[in-house]
């Protein structure tokens, strides 16, 4: 019987059901209260579960941009053990597409997209899964550009959800 009930909790964390220790995003996908309030929003991934690739959506508030400053966002992908396991690539990006989102510097607000093609840092397919996408924006000061502001709203902080890998 407490075998039963091990093997029912472990299908739980790997079906979604139960929330990992970064705290993933609301069923449904609904933005939670007071991400507005932050000046970024990552959006969920999809398609959601997925096999082999994904898009991630996130999007950018006019505010963080309203003193003619830049933003650097950097996404990285977790496994269950929180252990980094890739870095997505930014499309449709200046810098051109496949640019590693890693302090990658926005100028303008509105939605910005990502890719991964879930493959981890070097070059293997992960595992089937639950992973952990995690979004951090940082702000720059408009003239130096060098100086990270955590005074601007949003800027500073991140934002996680969950992704489900299938084979």
């Amino acid at each position: 019987m407490r075998r039963g009930s091990s093997v029912g909790v472990i299908l739980l964390l790997a079906f979604g059901a139960v929330a990992g220790p970064l705290g993933a995003q609301e069923p449904g996908g609904a933005e939670p209260p007071g991400e507005r309030d932050r000046g970024f929003r990552l959006e969920q991934n999809y398609p959601n579960p997925f096999n082999p690739t994904t898009r991630i959506p996130f999007f950018l508030h006019e505010e963080l941009f309203e003193a003619g400053g830049t933003v650097l966002v950097t996404l990285r992908i977790y496994n269950v053990l929180q252990q980094l396991v890739a870095v997505p690539t930014a499309l449709n990006h200046p810098d051109g597409n496949g640019v590693p989102v890693n302090r990658l510097t926005y100028t303008t607000g509105g939605r910005k997209e990502a890719f991964w093609d879930g493959l981890d840092r070097s070059g293997k397919k992960v595992a089937s899964g639950v992973y952990y996408l995690q979004l951090r924006v940082d702000c720059l000061s408009a003239p130096a550009l060098a100086k990270p502001l955590r005074s601007a709203r949003g800027c500073g902080t991140s934002q996680v959800r969950k992704m489900v890998v299938t084979k």
